[in-house]
């Protein structure tokens, strides 16, 4: 099912590019000698190295976990570990992403008018979230047609004079665990996981990419180090959240990988990319503000709009909730741990 076709709504991310005059105090001349340079690029190539590869550690770990029962994609402990990325990923919305597109779009390097005249970021931020809704809905309603035309109709062979008899088909009562490792999703769930990690995938790319550019074309060492740990915890948990529904998604090897690589490497070429353009970048000059601030908003939309409807409200409302009290109050607490730990990481990223 070729489904990465979904990625066109990254190419509507970079329409709204508007060119400004700067004012006065926004050259962006860093004042750092080539001895600063050079100090910061070793904490760059260390930053991009633990970024990766707790990248790799995170989006890997629900994947590999399939192996071991305990982690199973219908094992209470994954649900466990789904709260906890769900938390993870609102708090990346609401604390990290969404304020830096407010404070981007506020900068005194943008005109007042009409940057100051209207709150931008979070329109941008509904827009993004409605429209990741349509992208969701029409891309879910497509393919589950697509599967109803494809698949062949069911018969009863031992009753065929009762049509509407009671026929075998594929619940999680009847197949619950026959192929012991995942739990088969019906082929209307398994598309809906699909969508939703494919549209996640896109929020959380767009949003690393620029943290990783940023990153790249600083010249401030204080800057750089607290980020370097605080993003590498932050693409560890990001990481688990994506991995998580790549998991329940259920995609060939072969997808899993692609997919896990996308998300891995994005900061870091953007680190590489930020490197490269360091010498030039004006991070104050307006074209450079518009463009982070409006695809901060685009992202900021994404990601909440997937973690409050496709994540929690999904799981926290199903039927398997509802009935265990334990996993209720389990739930409940990663969930609110997730959010907690990344909202306490915004005080160093």
């Amino acid at each position: 099912m070729k489904m990465f076709s979904a990625r066109f709504f990254f190419i509507l991310l970079m329409i709204p590019v508007l060119v400004v005059s700067a004012a006065e105090d926004c050259s962006g001349d860093s004042g750092y000698d080539g001895r600063d340079r050079v100090e910061a690029s070793k904490f760059k190539a260390i930053a991009a190295i633990g970024i990766l590869v707790a990248g790799i550690l995170g989006v890997f770990f629900p994947n590999i976990g399939k192996k071991f029962p305990m982690f199973r994609t219908d094992s209470n402990m994954f649900f466990l570990v789904k709260a906890f990325a769900a938390g993870v990923i609102l708090a990346t919305g609401f604390i990290h992403v969404l304020p830096d597109a407010f404070e981007t779009l506020g900068s005194p390097c943008l005109p007042e008018k009409p940057w100051s005249k209207f709150p931008f970021p979070a329109f941008v931020a509904m827009v993004a979230a409605l429209c990741t809704m349509m992208v969701d809905l029409f891309a879910t309603s497509y393919f589950r047609k697509a599967q109803l035309d494809n698949k062949p109709k069911p018969v009863d062979e031992e009753s065929p004079a009762q049509p509407h008899a009671q026929v075998p088909i594929h619940t999680h009562a009847t197949h619950g665990h026959a192929h012991g490792s995942v739990e088969p999703y019906s082929g209307s769930d398994l598309t809906r996981r699909r969508v939703i990690s494919l549209v996640l995938e896109i929020g959380i790319i767009v949003h690393s990419i620029i943290i990783g550019i940023s990153l790249g074309a600083s010249v401030d060492v204080d800057t750089i180090k607290p980020l370097l740990i605080a993003l590498t915890f932050h693409q560890l948990f990001e990481g688990m959240g994506l991995g998580g529904c790549i998991a329940e998604a259920q995609y060939a090897a072969r997808a899993t990988i692609l997919m896990a690589i996308f998300f891995c490497f994005t900061t870091p070429i953007g680190i590489a990319i930020g490197f490269g353009i360091s010498g030039i970048y004006n991070e104050n000059s307006p074209t450079a503000l518009i463009v982070e601030g409006l695809l901060n908003s685009t992202s900021a939309g994404i990601l909440i709009y997937m973690a409050l409807v496709d994540l929690i409200a999904a799981d926290f409302m199903s039927d398997r909730l509802q009935r265990n009290l334990k996993l209720q109050i389990g739930a409940n607490i990663s969930l609110l741990l997730g959010a907690g730990l990344m909202s306490l990481l915004a005080i160093w990223a």
